[in-house]
């Protein structure tokens, strides 16, 4: 990864957070618990989730609907069920260690 790839990652993060200060306030409270959630279960293509995220925010807030009638009143269950089958860091761990998901070490 170049220094130029590394800034160009910055920009878009920022203009990625600025779109998110640009929502109405429940929806941002709900985005960054979304993302605490999101940044802990780890999946791999995270990067093309958020956006999707805000994108889907924006909408509802321009039609009017409230968070809550977007995604319900489970915010941990919303995102399961968005990255339901996305691969997560944990899968790519246990894929090089080739074992099994689910299985103990012996």
């Amino acid at each position: 990864m170049s220094i130029q790839d590394i800034i160009e990652g910055k920009k878009q993060w920022r203009a990625h957070m600025a779109r998110v200060k640009a929502l109405p306030q429940d929806y941002r409270i709900v985005y960054r618990e979304m993302q605490k959630y999101l940044f802990k279960v780890g999946p791999v293509d995270l990067p093309d989730v958020l956006p999707g995220i805000v994108d889907f925010f924006e909408e509802g807030a321009a039609a009017g609907k409230g968070v809550v009638q977007l995604i319900g009143n489970d915010v941990a269950a919303f995102c399961d069920d968005l990255i339901k089958d996305s691969r997560t860091y944990a899968d790519v761990y246990q894929e090089s260690s080739g074992r099994e998901p689910g299985t103990a070490e012996a």
